[in-house]
């Protein structure tokens, strides 16, 4: 006869502790930085989360004061989202993608990575395969697996030359190879991740009409993590949903945004899916089942912010300032003589050694 257990933690899901000893990369870090702290006595700067140092800008801040002075904007939201918000959004990618983007094409979630879970909550089914390109944000993978959902890695090739030199963001090359290899007939997600974390890569116009045409060609959605789309540092940011050349991407692509990294408010847990409205929907029913709404006075705030953004240019010029800090950055390394990858976007600086 099996004695059952008084204890209440024998209880827990084991999908979230499955490896007792293995450690996420974010617990490694901290800990290691804390440890690093207590023996030095000095201050240890974490330079590996995707936070800022600094406030939002002014305009955004002073309108969040405004919104909690309002009843409306103190209740649940719609949803859908902030129909301002929606509307600044849908106007947003209008302006980006250089055609109309519809209020039907937009879903506001509670921040980005809500936004991916309830992309793979509303299409996945438990055996269902979503590729993943590797290295990559280490959420993706369990808002997949927690759908019941497999993930299949593909490799974007180490660049052999980075032992002793510097690189770009262009010197990783997509295993084209195991990409084909990794569809079988469970595969329903691609997800790419542009500007890339943590390598900063901006992938090019021809391998996002090389992914699109794979993805046509085998009926799969394609989710652009697109969260750094401000902190780019070439002359384009091509868009998957955006491709003159190939304009059929746009109805299978869901791309994904963040007024968070957009606004340096990433506390505000304000963010947004545009896509096809027929593929929308069903992220819709998955994110009022998974938190309903995205908290309100933020996204009066985000949609204000929107408005005075465009006025002022601020995407434009903290884009330019981003650069200017990543120059300063990089020369540390250069003056240590360590090499790294020299970012096409975003705000990390990928060193193995």
């Amino acid at each position: 006869m099996t004695t059952k257990s008084n204890d209440p933690s024998t209880l827990h899901n084991p999908y979230f502790f499955q490896k007792p000893g293995q450690k996420d990369i974010w617990s490694l870090i901290n800990e290691t930085a804390a440890q690093a702290q207590e023996e030095s006595g000095k201050p240890i700067v974490n330079l590996g989360q995707g936070f800022f140092s600094y406030n939002p800008p002014e305009f955004a801040i002073n309108a969040v004061g405004e919104a909690l002075t309002k009843p409306q904007f103190n209740q649940y939201a719609h949803a859908r989202g902030n129909p301002n918000l929606i509307k600044e959004v849908a106007e947003h990618y209008s302006r980006s993608y250089g055609r109309k983007v519809d209020i039907d094409q937009v879903q506001i979630t509670t921040g980005a990575n809500e936004g991916m879970f309830a992309v793979f909550f509303g299409f996945l089914t438990p055996g269902d395969e979503v590729i993943v390109f590797e290295p990559f944000f280490d959420q993706y993978i369990p808002n997949v697996e927690m759908t019941g959902g497999k993930v299949k890695y593909v490799e974007i090739k180490y660049p052999k030359k980075f032992d002793n030199e510097n690189v770009t963001g262009q010197d990783w090359e997509v295993d084209w190879e195991g990409l084909e290899n990794a569809i079988t007939d469970k595969t329903k997600i691609i997800v790419i991740n542009t500007p890339h974390n943590p390598i900063g890569k901006v992938f090019t116009e021809e391998e996002l009409i090389r992914i699109g045409k794979i993805a046509i060609e085998h009926n799969l959605i394609l989710v652009s993590d697109e969260v750094y789309e401000n902190l780019y540092f070439t002359d384009k940011f091509p868009r998957p949903a955006a491709l003159e050349k190939l304009p059929e991407l746009a109805e299978r692509t869901l791309t994904v945004g963040s007024a968070g990294k957009s606004f340096a408010a990433t506390g505000w847990r304000v963010g947004f899916i545009q896509g096809p409205a027929n593929l929308i929907k069903f992220v819709t029913a998955a994110h009022t089942r998974i938190c309903f709404s995205t908290p309100a006075p933020l996204q009066e705030a985000v949609a204000q912010g929107f408005k005075e953004a465009d006025k002022l240019d601020y995407f434009e010029k903290t884009r330019q300032d981003y650069k200017h800090k990543y120059e300063i950055f990089t020369k540390v390394f250069d003056d240590l003589g360590l090499p790294y990858t020299s970012a096409d976007g975003g705000y990390f600086l990928l060193h193995i050694g």
